[in-house]
């Protein structure tokens, strides 16, 4: 498999656990019914079709937007919500307001994973070490 299409099946990977998770947390009760197929079958959904969309995006010039960490977190907000929106209808009465806050959700996931997750996991790696009273290196 080309380099190419490794980052893009890392990608993929990483754009289905920031909107599911914000999926999760936004759709009304869902942290009482953590265990509801229903709401995980949504947020798969929600998850499946941001991914892809950003696998597409990668074909276009705006793939270079994944390189920057601020423009990263609101391409991927955007596409959220746009999958959100694609996967099922508002649970509010206002409707779209559950899809831009799952898309919100969503990007700020993103930006803080790319803030601790950088450099391999640096900066958590260091706050464990403190944590645990190792030495850092």
């Amino acid at each position: 498999m080309s380099s190419e299409w490794k980052r893009r099946a890392r990608l993929f990977i990483q754009r289905f656990w920031q909107p599911t998770s914000a999926c999760m947390t936004c759709m009304p009760g869902s942290w009482s019914n953590v265990a509801s197929v229903a709401h995980w079958t949504i947020a798969f959904k929600t998850g499946l079709i941001t991914g892809l969309l950003a696998v597409l995006l990668t074909f276009t010039p705006a793939a270079k937007l994944y390189a920057n960490r601020y423009g990263n977190a609101t391409l991927v907000g955007l596409l959220t919500a746009v999958g959100d929106a694609y996967s099922h209808a508002s649970h509010y009465r206002i409707p779209y307001i559950e899809h831009i806050v799952t898309g919100a959700v969503s990007g700020l996931l993103a930006l803080a994973a790319s803030y601790l997750l950088e450099d391999r996991a640096r900066r958590i790696r260091m706050a464990w070490a403190r944590l645990l009273g190792k030495p850092e290196h």
